[in-house]
């Protein structure tokens, strides 16, 4: 039988101390923190539901993010 797969760990980094910064350093920053997708999203985009492990969203409006959570 094969052994089930571990799932990579996700960064203990809260996504609220994203919100506020100018988007693209909060991008590097999250990079630089270890999470391994950043999507920017401009509000009201149209997005699937699925939660992806390591993935952080930030909802860009005026060049800043102002929102952000995982998945």
């Amino acid at each position: 039988m094969a052994p089930i797969p571990t799932p990579p760990a996700e960064p203990q980094d809260s996504p609220d101390t994203y919100v506020g910064l100018e988007s693209e350093a909060a991008e590097r920053l999250a990079r630089k923190r270890g999470w391994s997708t950043v999507r920017s999203l401009a509000p009201g985009t149209v997005i699937t539901m699925e939660y992806r492990v390591g993935r952080l969203n930030f909802e860009v409006k005026d060049g800043r993010v102002a929102r952000a959570w995982k998945g």
